[in-house]
């Protein structure tokens, strides 16, 4: 486990509990069988995507639904190379919420692409999210390849660069100009290869900001003070797709946006509610399958077991000849 205290397997313990109670009321209904993961072609990689399942050990509405989701990748264990979780894992970094996630998602014959959000660290040192959250990843991955919330992971040849705070922030995001130069050139090393860039909070002003995080301060619910230095790195390169969470908004308008030369996509809750899409049911998200000339972004509820096929789309790559 990843529990290590008397305290934390305490708290683990009484939560399971209620939720046992919960589901002898009656739950969530498990996911349909008759729609599986499957590939529409025969694409060099496929991965799930989705973001912000914030799961707490308090707020008990939210696990059904995780567990739903869980059900509908196990069912269709062996069809992904990959599980990408775009930040807000846990909604107060707390060990016994991480415990909760592994038990829903471990197991699957899948390499694990986690980045970390602001609830996964805003309440604690930075040394202690830092060994919480990679301790959680290198367990679902079987190794300790993940030394810092900044890593790479290359699937099926195509890799992913994730992005992480420098420090501790409360709602935006802190990355240096440091690790903006990592990234230039881990982005340049794939000589226009498809790159896969994963941070939690979108830039400012994109996907319907300021409006999708309902403030009066501009700048809120993006990423913060590096957004233009950032957007300056991704706009360098071809081929780059920028994936993130954070907005809790539903497949819809607000979904995808080509920024200059990179395609920015961002990414539903699993578990919370999800506003400003055409569709906004919990347990949503993608199943991505790549190839060298595209991407399609098969939308998917999970919780349900059924694709959303009218808020599919495709990012077509700039193949060189």
């Amino acid at each position: 486990m990843l529990l290590k205290t008397f305290i934390q397997k305490w708290f683990f313990r009484l939560f399971t509990l209620i939720v046992s109670a919960m589901f002898a009321s009656g739950g969530i209904a498990s996911p349909a069988k008759d729609a599986p993961i499957a590939p529409q072609s025969d694409p060099d990689m496929v991965f799930i995507a989705f973001g912000d399942p914030q799961i707490s050990n308090y707020m008990f509405k939210r696990y059904p639904i995780f567990q739903a989701a869980c059900e509908d990748f196990h069912n269709n264990n062996g069809s992904f190379d990959a599980l990408l979780m775009a930040g807000d894992i846990a909604e107060n970094g707390l060990a016994e919420e991480y415990q909760i996630v592994y038990d829903g998602i471990s197991g699957l014959d899948c390499r694990y692409i986690v980045s970390q959000g602001n609830h996964d660290i805003r309440l604690r040192s930075y040394k202690q999210s830092t060994e919480r959250f990679t301790s959680f990843v290198n367990a679902l991955n079987g190794d300790d390849a993940m030394k810092s919330f900044r890593h790479t992971e290359i699937v099926n040849g195509y890799k992913f660069i994730i992005l992480g705070a420098d420090k501790t922030a409360f709602e935006a995001n802190c990355i240096t100009d440091e690790q903006l130069e990592w990234l230039d050139n881990e982005i340049a090393a794939e000589n226009g290869k498809p790159v896969f860039v994963v941070v939690h909070q979108p830039l400012n002003y994109t996907h319907g900001l300021p409006d999708t995080w309902n403030s009066p301060v501009e700048t809120a619910g993006g990423i913060g003070k590096s957004s233009e230095k950032l957007e300056k790195v991704l706009n360098k390169h071809d081929n780059v797709v920028f994936i993130t969470g954070h907005l809790h908004s539903g497949f819809g308008e607000y979904s995808y946006e080509k920024i200059g030369n990179f395609h920015s996509v961002n990414l539903p809750s699993l578990c919370c509610n999800n506003d400003f899409g055409d569709y906004n049911e919990h347990g949503i998200g993608y199943v991505v399958e790549v190839s060298p000339e595209k991407a399609v972004f098969r939308a998917r509820d999970f919780m349900q077991g059924k694709w959303v096929a009218d808020c599919d789309f495709s990012i077509v790559f700039d193949v060189k000849g």
